[in-house]
């Protein structure tokens, strides 16, 4: 079975904002896919669809408490080489994407709670870009902590969203292909 969670923070307030992109990216999936009947699963403290093939998680936790959730559904190393995890990615310009396999968490708080809940970073991570670029293509990213901050909390602008659409169908492909196809042909068709 593959698990494939889409990180966010839960409240409302949150919605839309960059931070939230993975959960977005994933339920966008969902609909596509017609995963639309979300539950609420209390062991994990997560929003859980899906078949016997492929579980959608979002877990109803802070950003760097998402790995709790996923710990209930990935009980081992071996298993996690079937789990990905979306997330919002700041060294990436809106409208990207990148899959990787095995990496360190470059700083990501969700992802390093997963990491220490599931015991080993040998998981896919489909990293979505939300920094904006300049016409050359340079990502504008912001510097220091708070400004950082700010930043990922905050909404897309209006001129952003029809770029947002564009990558949600993308990663949405990419996970099908992913599913389908296993992660080598995700990474060669998508990267």
């Amino acid at each position: 079975m593959w698990v494939i969670v889409g990180l966010g923070n839960p409240d409302a307030k949150y919605e839309g904002t960059r931070h939230n992109t993975g959960r977005d990216a994933v339920r966008f999936f969902g609909s596509k896919t017609g995963f639309t009947d979300w539950r609420k699963n209390t062991k994990a403290v997560a929003l859980v669809a899906g078949d016997k093939k492929v579980t959608l998680l979002l877990p109803d936790t802070y950003m760097n408490k998402s790995g709790n959730a996923v710990a209930k559904f990935v009980k081992s190393v071996k298993a996690a080489e079937r789990l990905v995890v979306v997330h919002d990615d700041l060294d990436l310009p809106l409208g990207t994407i990148k899959i990787s396999f095995g990496r360190g968490s470059g700083g990501h708080k969700g992802a390093e709670s997963i990491m220490r809940a599931v015991k080993t970073k040998k998981f896919v991570r489909v990293r979505v870009g939300v920094s904006p670029a300049n016409a050359s293509g340079k990502i504008k990213k912001p510097q220091g902590e708070e400004r950082v901050d700010t930043f990922i909390l905050s909404k897309f602008k209006p001129t952003e969203q029809e770029q947002l659409k564009k990558v949600f169908t993308r990663t949405a492909d990419a996970l099908d292909t992913l599913v389908k196809d296993g992660r080598e042909k995700a990474m060669n068709v998508f990267n």
